[in-house]
This record gives C-alpha cells, sequence and structure tokens, in this order.
C-alpha cells in the first residue's frame, strides 16, 4: 500500500524534525577579528598548573572576539593601546604600551580587548590555567553594539 503525503505537509514535517534535531536555537561565540595572530613563546606545566607566555597581536580596528578564561592571565603591552571592555559594554580600562594588565579567571569575567589605534596591538601575556585548559572560552556577544 502506498501512502501519498500533500508537499506541503512533507515540507512542514521537515521543517519540524530540522528544528526538533538541531536542538535549540544557541547563541554564538563570537570569534576574533582578521589578523588576530598569538604567537608562543614559552610553556611549563607545574602541578596541576600550566604556565604559558604567549604574544598576541590585533591590528588596527580589531578585536579579540568575547571570551573568558579558566585562569587568571597577566599580559604587559608592548606596542599600540588596548581598549578593554566587560559583559556590560562598558569600558573597563585603556592600557597604553607599558601597561600592565590582569584579567581574572571564570565565566563570570567575560571580556573583549579592542584596537581602537592605527597601530598594532601586540601584548605578552602570562597564562595561568588549570593543566590541560584551553586559552580562551569563547563567549557570545552579551548585546553590545560592536564586536
Amino acid at each position: 500500500m502506498r501512502v501519498r503525503i500533500p508537499l506541503r505537509a512533507a515540507t512542514a514535517g521537515a521543517i519540524v524534525v530540522g528544528a526538533v534535531l538541531a536542538g535549540p536555537a544557541a547563541a554564538h561565540a563570537t570569534p576574533p577579528g582578521p589578523g588576530v595572530t598569538a604567537r608562543l613563546l614559552a610553556q611549563k606545566t607545574v602541578g596541576d598548573t600550566d604556565y604559558t607566555l604567549r604574544e598576541i597581536t590585533i591590528p588596527p580596528g580589531q578585536a579579540t572576539g568575547w571570551h573568558y578564561h579558566d585562569g587568571p592571565l597577566y599580559g604587559v603591552v608592548k606596542s599600540g593601546t588596548l581598549s578593554h571592555f566587560a559583559s556590560t559594554c562598558v569600558s573597563d580600562g585603556v592600557y597604553p604600551k607599558g601597561s600592565v594588565i590582569r584579567e581574572p579567571a571564570g565565566p563570570g569575567n567575560v571580556h573583549l580587548g579592542r584596537n581602537l589605534g592605527d597601530t598594532p596591538v601586540v601584548l605578552e601575556v602570562l597564562y595561568v590555567l588549570p593543566h590541560g585548559s584551553p586559552f580562551s572560552e569563547d563567549a557570545p556577544n552579551p548585546g553590545c553594539p560592536f564586536e
């Protein structure tokens, strides 16, 4: 026995099945801007902690993308000026060359670094992370009008 299903019913059914399989819509993380790079300078594991020194470069007009870290970070601005924004969409610091920056750990500390200047921002950053943790955890834009 052959069952005929009208095209409109078949299309609607396929959309519903696709939505169910896909699950609820998720907020998407914001990727770093074009040209944002990281270079490994040194790495050492002591006990359950990874200590990693990286050089981060953010070209003019670009940003890191919204993220947080599983452990604290300590950095020095080697060139340019870093504009730092909290998840409240308000600047929580402007760091010119020679400045020291500290970022606390955890998902309650979502932030974004932006280069609003005309020269590359170069940072040397020490990551102090639980062994095996990623350098950062992506986070969606918290509703700020910029990335």
